[in-house]
């Protein structure tokens, strides 16, 4: 089987596994859905200031939802020792990694789908203005968030390595994908659209830079 099969095989794995914990929607949509409201109710009924930051606070729901997502698609495997087994099958490294992220984009995508029409009802938000450059923003951002965390959530599995440090390990690197997905859902929504090129085109070499250097360490971190 080549890399890229070894991958799909790996991310249909992982769906089948959240498919039946329902770990996504039981637990994670929950607590972006509380979080917004929370956000909502924090700001009052002026729908202008709404409106204004609605943006922020749908990337900060994502943000944190994230970091859940990515301790689970590790946790349950690092429990019984099957994430050990995985990386000692004969595979490649690499599309552990890549499969893993993989499913992570396709969990979280499904999220944002439900947490977009969240922000749409209470926060007045108009996807409608430009919805190919937000669908972009939202892809290419979740890329990004997936490859980190999908890296950080190997290494919160590593002997030696304490799970309380991993929201410290991933949340500044996922810096850049905040600033860029809130601007570019900015001008998507509310701002003129053209203008989002050059965040979406950071968004991209993120995803970019982040692949491949994430590829690397985590095989260098899996055969150490």
């Amino acid at each position: 089987m080549s890399a890229l099969g070894q991958a799909l095989a790996i991310a249909k794995k992982d769906l089948r596994i959240e498919v039946r914990g329902r770990h996504v929607a039981g637990t994670i949509l929950p607590f972006a859905g509380t979080l917004l409201i929370a956000f909502g109710l924090s700001l009052g009924p002026g729908r202008s200031l709404l409106r204004q930051t609605a943006p922020g606070l749908l990337w900060l729901a994502v943000l944190f939802a994230s970091v859940l997502a990515f301790r689970q698609a590790y946790q349950a495997e690092g429990e019984d020792g099957a994430f050990e087994s995985l990386i000692l099958a004969p595979i490649d490294k690499a599309s552990v990694f890549l499969g893993k992220a993989a499913a992570v984009v396709v969990e979280l995508l499904a999220l944002e789908a439900v947490v977009v029409g969240l922000v749409v009802v209470l926060f007045d938000l108009p996807v409608g203005h430009a919805p190919v450059v937000l669908a972009g923003a939202f892809v290419l951002g979740t890329i990004g968030l997936a490859v980190v965390g999908s890296l950080f959530g190997a290494l919160a599995e590593m002997p030696r390595t304490r799970e309380a440090i991993f929201p410290l390990l991933v949340l500044p690197l996922c810096t850049p994908v905040l600033v860029a997905g809130v601007k570019a859902t900015e001008l998507a929504t509310t701002g003129p659209a053209g203008q989002a090129g050059s965040w979406l085109g950071l968004l991209l070499a993120f995803d970019v830079v982040v692949t491949g250097v994430g590829s690397l360490l985590f095989v260098y971190l899996v055969e150490d």
